[in-house]
C-alpha cells in the first residue's frame, strides 16, 4: 500500500514494478545487474477517487502518457531497493501534488505611478533616438 492521504492509498497490486539495467557509466555492476526500476501505474484502471483521476489526466506532465499511464524510471541509486523506494516516492509526490487546490489568479492592473514612469522612459528614449538623425544646416 502506498499512502497518499489519510483516506486514500494505492494498493501494491495496481503498481507495476520492473527491474531493468541502468544506463551510463558504472562498470560491471551496471552491465550485469538490473538495478534500475521502471514503474508503471494505470490511472484509469486504479482505485483512486474520481477527483484524483481527473486531475492527474489533466496534468501536462511528460511522465503521463496519452493512454493515462504514469511511467517513472528510477536509476540514480546503486541498489534496486533504493531505486524502488525512489520511484514509489516520486509517484506518491505526483499524486499528492494533484490534491493541493490551486489558487485562482486575480488579474492586476499597473499602478498610475508605474504607467507614468513607463511613458516618461519611452519619451526620453524617443528623444535620444531623434538626436541620432541627420543634422540640417
Amino acid at each position: 500500500m502506498l499512502p497518499i492521504s489519510k483516506h486514500v492509498s494505492i494498493p501494491s497490486s495496481e503498481i507495476e514494478l520492473q527491474a531493468i539495467r541502468s544506463q551510463g557509466a558504472g562498470g560491471q555492476n551496471v552491465n550485469k545487474v538490473a538495478t534500475a526500476i521502471h514503474l508503471r501505474f494505470d490511472i484509469q484502471a486504479s482505485s483512486l477517487p474520481h477527483f484524483y483521476k481527473e486531475s492527474l489526466l489533466k496534468l501536462n506532465d511528460q511522465r503521463i502518457s496519452k493512454d493515462g499511464i504514469i511511467v517513472i524510471k528510477s536509476q540514480q541509486h546503486r541498489s534496486q531497493e533504493q531505486n524502488r523506494e525512489a520511484a514509489l516516492n516520486r509517484l506518491q509526490t505526483l499524486v499528492k501534488s494533484v490534491a493541493i487546490p490551486r489558487k485562482k489568479r486575480r488579474p492586476t492592473k499597473p499602478t498610475k505611478g508605474s504607467q507614468k514612469r513607463r511613458m516618461e522612459s519611452k519619451t526620453k528614449r524617443g528623444r535620444l533616438k531623434a538626436l541620432r538623425g541627420k543634422v540640417d544646416y
